[in-house]
């Protein structure tokens, strides 16, 4: 979009906005805030609810917030320069070649007037919140004001093209080993990417497997500890509305949610919508159905701030093809061309919040139906009984080749490939109360989502999701289907598990092979991982030693990409038993060799303490638009030993340690925002945010919950306007 019709855009939109809020009543509602720092909003309509929301958010995280808002905009590089990396300017390259700006402006016109109402409120609260005195830092107020258009960009950004498809998919995938000696890693191993799944665990457990025989859900997404992923934690309540759970920064519909009625959560999928083509060039354009097209261009200035404040403009230049734009040339130049799963749904944010506020199972569905949510599995439970798992997505309807083949470019010369609609609603993989008695997923493929009960991957296109499964969702079925009946209690303290599915699954083994084919060193270590408690607790000896053996034997991402390691493959119906063994013992025990000398290099010792290890750190940089940048000096002086692991190895409580610096490394990804629910009487909920529920400077509640995480305990969650008075804060009036 030409920037000069933007600012109109953005002039009438503002104008709308303080329209939209100047009618509504004078006293809006309150924001009181909690002994944890949990924004409880009380409003007079559901518009005023929406007011106070953004509102709040730029109170918790307004730093961060406009930041994030204002990379959406794709002038990251205008307003903060190109970042650490080029991060900033490659983001704004990423989404002028995608043209959000100019499909965003189309699909906030095509809004309904109420919601567009709800938008233009959040907003105004973003903007009211915002412009008082020291509310937010010199750097990020120069992206006001907001309106609802950076709503729409931002949430097009987040969800088509980070989540289905993001900016990695510009440069050419590195070639991977074939070999276990082929994926040797450094100790100081360094979570890349690729090996750090933005996945999630989540759990629906129906009357049959309950022991109170009530329903129950567990919400439990990870995300990286900081930057726009950061999960804001928030209760939400107007006539006929009282809504409890979290979302992301800018996004002003909550994707966690519970209510008095049901309760949903959701985990990345396996779902493959974004499609790359290989194009064929010819004299004048490209190649398809045997006529030369001549590509569709587009221009589009990034002005990126130098660090003397100046700028400098880089023009970005788009080619176009029937199937979207050419996003990189591969090593032998052939363009790349990109398409997108649903580019056409704009009513993303709308069908979010009418699933928070459906009354009954089938009000849900038929917001299901409308499948405006272009990826994420959905998992469901409700006060009457009923759980549901369903494989969303905006899944193309292809006419030929299975996941492998859609997995890397596919001949873009011929219009049999490109894809004919979407599958529907009724064609997606579903679990609806399932025998099991429960649902579950850890970013899996969706076949045993209620194991025993099995989806048939033979009942559904093969190019819908592969058929492997990672230790991660082993360990998750393995904690559901061990006992009859799961109480509220038993989940709580389930979810907090940090065994290690893989240790159970190898180390017999491997240590069995280290007797045989082992050195001196090698020997030393297996007596080490004999007497390890295969947890990964603050004071277990052989955690650190096992996962340096496991990122060497191919075990770094949300998958086994080890699987051409195992003696016994995977088997779709065999989740407890599959992979196992070891295809090259000798191989492996030469892993645990170099794994054992690295360790004794760096620590000189093969059993540090996983506590010592991994340390429960918050910094200043993650609280804010340089997140992550640096390790710097621990916020508000918190220092703790740290428990969980790393998904790769079968730990069910995720926490991702980032580069190790001087012996210790400090979380980067994982559990954050944690939520669970029953729904007896009265109901119980608990929860925890990891990194706490704000992100403003000097504000002390974001390292609160630190405590509590290291302790493995739970927080009360209040709902009622008698208890958040019990443990209030502080208060505003609207």
């Amino acid at each position: 979009m030409d920037r000069r019709l933007r600012a109109v855009l953005l002039c009438l939109s503002l104008s709308l906005t303080l329209t939209a809020a100047e009618r509504q009543p004078t006293r809006r509602g309150e924001i009181l805030w909690d002994k944890f720092g949990v924004p409880h909003i009380f409003a007079a309509s559901t518009t005023s609810m929406f007011y106070l929301f953004g509102y709040a958010e730029v109170e918790a995280h307004g730093d961060l917030l406009l930041h994030t808002l204002g990379q959406s905009r794709g002038r990251g590089a205008e307003y903060f320069g190109p970042g650490h990396q080029d991060a900033h300017l490659k983001t704004d390259r990423w989404i002028w070649l995608n043209e959000i700006p100019a499909r965003a402006a189309g699909w906030l016109a095509r809004q309904t007037p109420e919601f567009r109402g709800y938008l233009d409120a959040f907003a105004a609260g973003i903007n009211a919140a915002a412009s008082k005195p020291g509310a937010v830092s010199d750097e990020v107020r120069q992206v006001l004001p907001i309106t609802a258009l950076d709503l729409i960009e931002h949430e097009q950004h987040f969800y088509n093209f980070e989540f289905v498809a993001n900016r990695s998919l510009m440069a050419p995938p590195a070639p991977r080993g074939e070999s276990a000696t082929a994926q040797l890693r450094p100790a100081a191993f360094e979570p890349s990417p690729e090996d750090i799944a933005d996945g999630s665990n989540g759990w629906a457990i129906g009357p049959a497997h309950s022991s109170s025989g009530k329903s129950m859900l567990l919400m439990n997404p990870h995300l990286a500890w900081g930057g726009e992923s950061t999960y804001f934690e928030i209760h939400l309540t107007a006539p006929g509305v009282d809504l409890y759970g979290a979302t992301q920064i800018g996004v002003p519909s909550l994707r966690f949610v519970m209510s008095d009625h049901h309760a949903i959560t959701n985990t990345v999928n396996t779902n493959n919508g974004r499609l790359l083509y290989r194009i064929v060039e010819a004299p004048g354009g490209y190649k398809f159905d045997g006529k030369v097209i001549p590509y569709g261009k587009a221009s589009y200035p990034i002005r990126i701030k130098q660090p003397d404040g100046s700028f400098k403009t880089e023009t970005l230049e788009v080619l176009k093809t029937v199937h979207g734009p050419v996003i990189r040339r591969d090593t032998d130049g052939s363009p790349i061309a990109l398409w997108v799963a649903g580019l056409d749904r704009p009513f993303l944010l709308d069908q979010v919040y009418r699933m928070s506020v459906a009354r009954t199972f089938a009000e849900y569905q038929t917001q299901l139906k409308r499948q405006q949510i272009p990826m994420y599995n959905i998992l469901y439970a409700d006060r009457e009984g009923h759980i549901e798992y369903l494989f969303n997505a905006a899944v193309p309807r292809r006419s030929e080749g299975d996941w492998a083949f859609w997995s890397r470019p596919v001949p873009g010369d011929t219009s049999r490939l490109l894809p004919k609609g979407t599958l529907s609603y009724d064609e997606l993989p579903k679990l609806i109360d399932p025998p099991s008695g429960y649902v579950q997923n850890s970013n899996e493929p969706p076949w045993d989502a209620g194991w025993p009960t099995m989806l048939k991957p033979s009942d559904y296109p093969p190019y819908v999701a592969p058929t492997g499964a990672s230790f991660r969702s082993d360990r998750s079925l393995r904690m559901l289907s061990e006992d009859p009946k799961i109480s509220f209690e038993m989940l709580l303290t389930k979810k907090l598990s940090t065994r290690a599915e893989a240790a159970d699954r190898l180390l017999p083994d491997l240590l069995s092979a280290v007797e045989t084919y082992g050195s001196a060193r090698a020997k030393r270590a297996a007596e080490v991982l004999k007497a390890w408690d295969r947890q990964a607790e603050a004071d277990s000896r052989g955690t650190l030693l096992f996962w340096t053996w496991a990122t060497r034997f191919g075990m770094p991402g949300p998958a086994p990409a080890s699987a051409h390691n195992f003696a016994q493959p995977i088997e779709v119906d065999k989740p407890l038993t599959t992979p196992s063994g070891l295809r090259d013992p000798k191989a492996a025990v030469d892993l645990l060799d170099a794994a054992a000398e690295a360790l004794e290099k760096k620590y000189g010792a093969l059993d540090k303490p996983w506590g010592e290890f991994l340390r429960l750190q918050l910094n200043q940089q993650s609280a804010g638009p340089a997140a992550a940048a640096k390790r710097g000096a621990p916020l508000n002086g918190i220092d703790l030993p740290g428990n969980g692991g790393p998904g790769a190895i079968g730990i069910f409580r995720v926490v991702t340690p980032g580069p190790e610096q001087g012996g210790t490394a400090t979380p980067v990804h994982g559990d954050g925002f944690t939520l669970a629910v029953e729904y007896s009487q009265p109901m119980k909920v608990k929860a925890l945010v990891s990194y706490g529920d704000c992100s403003q400077p000097e504000c002390k509640h974001h390292t609160d919950q630190l405590q509590l995480f290291e302790n493995k305990q739970w927080r009360d969650v209040w709902r009622t306007r008698k208890a958040v008075e019990a443990n209030l804060e502080r208060a505003e009036s609207f």
